[in-house]
């Protein structure tokens, strides 16, 4: 881990080509949380591909529309939301029509690595489609 940031609503681990946050118990996501994590990756991943892993270990409420913030930021590859809670295999398929990037369900934070590698070496080599 590079570093971290606690805000109210969450914690947020940059790694060298992710951001891990662990949204805090009841909290509703809305745009505005987006637009402050903007500004943590604008300045740990500028110039450079990175990926979203949403490790969902509280029960919280999101605003689709924060999908229509983080659509906005070109060097977002995907979202990877962690969670082996049935529940969010099923918000995870909602929340997929609402964003222009990629965006997978994972069991463990293990799988969700492999795959954040993965769309990122493809990035690399120039292959871009929504649902690797």
């Amino acid at each position: 881990m590079i570093t971290s940031y606690n805000f109210d609503y969450c914690l947020a681990e940059i790694y060298e080509d992710h951001i891990r946050v662990y949204i805090n118990e009841g909290v509703t996501v809305v745009p505005e949380h987006i637009s402050e994590l903007n500004f943590v990756t604008k300045k740990h991943f500028e110039n450079k591909f990175f990926v979203y892993l949403a490790v969902r270990i509280n029960s919280y409420t999101i605003d689709p529309m924060i999908y229509v913030e983080s659509n906005k930021i070109p060097n977002l590859l995907g979202i990877a939301i962690v969670s082996n809670d049935p529940k969010q295999r099923s918000q995870a398929k909602i929340e997929k029509v609402f964003t222009n990037k990629k965006l997978q369900q994972f069991d463990t934070l293990e799988e969700a690595l492999d795959w954040k590698d993965e769309i990122i070496k493809k990035r690399k080599d120039g292959i871009t489609t929504k649902d690797q």
